[in-house]
């Protein structure tokens, strides 16, 4: 099995909302994205997705967030913009852009920061 990981770097606000604590107040973060896709074989040039594609969907979808306050925006307006279900929404959007992998690849996981040391990770079951 093959598998390649790219991660990308945005800042953006936003409140938990029905949080009990500092989080529930407007706050940002600079986030870490980390998407993965895996598959069992290669292309015809030994490629199981080309870097430079991952790259500019994930950039696609980071600006739809980047620099702005997460809780305005679709689907984040009525879903808690949590690290969870950001994660959650970069897997979606993704997966939905990712065309010309080989068959059998696909995106496995997102990993989300919102610190150094807090991240969350969203995978769909199985």
């Amino acid at each position: 099995m093959f598998q390649v990981s790219v991660e990308e770097t945005f800042s953006a606000g936003h409140a938990l909302r029905g949080y009990q604590g500092k989080c529930e107040n407007p706050h940002g973060h600079n986030y870490r994205v980390r998407v993965t896709v895996e598959g069992p074989q290669l292309d015809s040039i030994g490629l199981l997705v080309d870097f430079v594609q991952v790259k500019q969907i994930i950039r696609e979808v980071m600006g739809r967030l980047d620099h702005r306050f997460i809780n305005d925006l679709e689907p984040f307006q009525s879903v808690n913009p949590s690290a969870e279900n950001v994660a959650k929404y970069f897997y979606e959007e993704i997966s939905k852009q990712l065309k010309g992998m080989p068959p059998g690849a696909k995106v496995t996981d997102v990993v989300l920061w919102e610190t150094d040391t807090s991240r969350a990770q969203y995978r769909p079951g199985s």
